[in-house]
């Protein structure tokens, strides 16, 4: 496999590597190799797949709408995108009643940035230190957990605020607890004594995923929704991995009651093909539209992956997959606090619904935990299960767990039995 990515491939993941094996095909919440393996795929894909992998009523509808329309002039509307638009909006709150259809979640992030820059009249940019919006330019800026040495300078107006990791707290109350309060004072202190005066947005994820899968405590997004509001900034979620029920709810900002200015969807809309979206108020749109906002793109509105999204939000509201991820995540952080209880080296178990986030520590030897971490990913592998661990330094032992929402019980059993059993193998029980 190596050989292959050295002749044929340009590596795009930094310093990791493509994983071992050539995949062949996929179904369900598997994916299997060239030369026969399945792999138990706790990943979802790209953390996509949230219907699995082929689901028949995708397989169909992708079939039927390219044999009629797939792509067309990015001006030129059609029946797909329209429905779209109007069945998403219904899933939402108040006011999120326009929508953008784009590719990718960083391409629906750098359009909420630039109408957010163009409706406020201001350029400054807040997001989390370990934060990950995408590779384009204004995403990458807003992206600290990687890729920020060596390209040189990054736009001017950028700033990092501090994380709010319960199980790691920086700043902390009479009793050792996060005291993430303090922390976001503190943080927007920074902020304003860095700023020019033209705070423009901030973009967060509700639960930070390539950052470790850290939970905002509640209260904090109506904290930071007001910081905004004070210095008339837009509050921009980014729900790439956490819409659309992943969570157990449609949305997780539906937790706090807090409704963004700016919503970007991507990976769970289109269920493993390129569909993402921005979504917006009636009123921000008028602005943004009054000013001349661009964001012409070859693929925009495109009406192929349009009818994908559709048919995922059919499958969505018929098999309630809401409560299904609620009753799988429990079952499957359940299955990890069992496990927690029987590895020393598991050190924290958190999330929500099916993003869970479980969290290896050095164990009594002070051991390197991305070591640790890779070790235990590699046997994972080897024992048929795919585990996708936050490959950042210091954060290799920290895995992201996130199935397809349409998993039986007896996988999410499966991949617990495997990962107990990996476990065992790599540290023989410390």
């Amino acid at each position: 496999m190596d050989d292959l990515a050295t002749r044929d491939l340009i590596r795009y993941s930094g310093h990791g590597a493509f994983s071992p094996g050539i995949i062949e095909r996929a179904e369900g919440a598997s994916v299997f190799t060239e030369d026969g393996r399945e792999l138990l795929d706790f990943t979802s894909g790209q953390m996509s797949a949230i219907l699995g992998h082929s689901h028949p009523e995708i397989v169909s509808t992708v079939r039927e709408q390219a044999a009629k329309l797939d792509h067309l002039y990015s001006g030129m509307l059609s029946r797909p995108v329209i429905d779209l638009a109007r069945r998403l909006a219904e899933t939402l709150p108040e006011p999120l009643d326009k929508a953008l259809f784009l590719t990718t979640g960083a391409e629906s992030n750098e359009a909420a940035l630039r109408m957010a820059k163009l409706v406020t009249g201001k350029h400054e940019v807040v997001s989390f230190a370990r934060s990950w919006h995408g590779m384009t330019l204004a995403a990458a800026n807003a992206t600290y957990s990687a890729g920020r040495v060596g390209y040189g300078p990054a736009a001017p107006g950028n700033f990092a605020l501090p994380v709010p990791d319960s199980f790691h707290p920086d700043i902390v109350d009479a009793d050792g607890n996060l005291d993430w309060r303090r922390q976001l004072d503190l943080g927007f202190g920074l902020i304003d004594a860095q700023s020019v005066g033209s705070l423009a947005a901030c973009i967060v994820e509700p639960v930070l995923s390539s950052g470790g899968v850290i939970d905002l405590p509640p209260g904090y997004l109506a904290a930071l929704r007001d910081k905004c509001r004070e210095r008339g900034m837009l509050l921009i979620l980014d729900e790439a991995q956490t819409g659309l029920c992943r969570t157990g709810a449609w949305y997780a900002f539906e937790r706090d009651g807090v409704v963004p200015d700016i919503l970007t969807l991507s990976k769970t809309l289109g269920a493993g093909l390129p569909l993402a979206a921005v979504l917006t108020s009636a009123e921000i749109e008028q602005q943004a539209h009054d000013r001349g906002f661009l964001f012409f793109t070859t693929h925009v509105n495109d009406p192929l992956p349009a009818a994908v999204g559709n048919t995922v939000l059919d499958v969505l509201t018929r098999d309630r997959l809401d409560l299904r991820a609620r009753e799988l995540g429990e079952r499957l952080s359940g299955g990890l606090r069992e496990l927690a209880g029987k590895h020393p080296v598991i050190g924290d178990i958190r999330g929500r619904g099916l993003l869970v986030g479980l969290e290896l520590t050095a164990g009594p030897d002070g051991g390197d935990v991305d070591k640790l971490g890779a070790a235990v990913t590699r046997r994972c592998t080897d024992l048929g299960l795919h585990m996708n661990i936050v490959q950042l330094p210091g954060m290799g032992g920290t895995f992201r767990i996130a199935p397809p929402l349409t998993a039986t019980e007896a996988e999410i059993d499966r991949g617990l039995s495997i990962l107990d059993d990996a476990l065992t193998d790599v540290t023989g029980d410390l």
